[in-house]
């Protein structure tokens, strides 16, 4: 499907070959981003209502039938390298992707990742596992935190997705990023699930607030950045 999004015109940096990504976002990212706020509030509306036994349990409860095990082999080492990146390991990635901001001096993408990350795994997160305060699955594999809904892996995956995607890489390879993004999301997703750290629907809306945030704060920094990208 052809690109038909207005970008602004690539600028070398002073490599000479090498170029910023596009920074304007598509015209369809605002309603994607409400859609995705709005799901996450739906779901954790109608899980508030009734924390142990939502509409959707019952699918909660047969898709963790299915992660049932064996928890071993390669399953056991994708999900704990998954588990530790979700974690404070987690931090690395975007530490070193805000260095290399700042060390090109790119201040309004500095500002943009710090708002974000913050906005999404601090707040966000943190203020609908309180509100909703759901009860895990019985007997996780890993140690976990209060709150089992949103989870906080998928929706840290799902930022980080959307963070790199808008400050590092090039619009005509975007399409190929969203995509492979996608699936490192549902992996993620998966992972939770697979040991008992979450149910479905709490990676379900993880994701979905991860990605909201994100997009609403590139939409809301989009006119920043191009400016950014204008002067360097």
């Amino acid at each position: 499907m052809t690109d038909t999004s207005t970008a602004v015109p690539e600028l070398p940096t002073a490599a000479g070959d090498r170029q910023l990504p596009a920074a304007p976002p598509r015209p369809r990212v605002l309603p994607l981003a409400l859609v995705c706020v709005l799901a996450t509030a739906l779901i954790g509306f109608a899980t508030r209502a009734d924390v142990r036994h939502p509409f959707f349990q019952g699918l909660d409860e047969r898709w963790l039938g299915w992660m049932g095990g064996p928890h071993r082999g390669l399953y056991e080492a994708v999900a704990t390298v998954l588990n530790w990146f979700g974690g404070p390991l987690g931090v690395v990635v975007p530490l070193a992707l805000l260095v290399a901001l700042l060390v090109l001096r790119r201040w309004w993408s500095v500002l943009y990742l710090l708002t974000t990350y913050l906005a999404a795994n601090m707040l966000v997160v943190q203020v609908l596992k309180h509100v909703v305060d759901r009860p895990r699955p019985a007997h996780p594999l890993v140690r976990v935190d209060h709150g089992s809904f949103p989870s906080g892996h998928a929706a840290g995956a799902a930022t980080l997705v959307v963070i790199v995607g808008v400050v590092l890489i090039p619009l005509a390879r975007r399409r190929a990023w969203w995509l492979a993004g996608g699936l490192f999301v549902a992996l993620m997703m998966w992972s939770r699930t697979w040991l008992h750290a979450h149910w479905l629907s709490d990676t379900v809306a993880g994701a979905l607030a991860g990605a909201g945030t994100s997009l609403l704060l590139w939409w809301a920094f989009a006119p920043l950045l191009a400016r950014e990208r204008r002067d360097s």
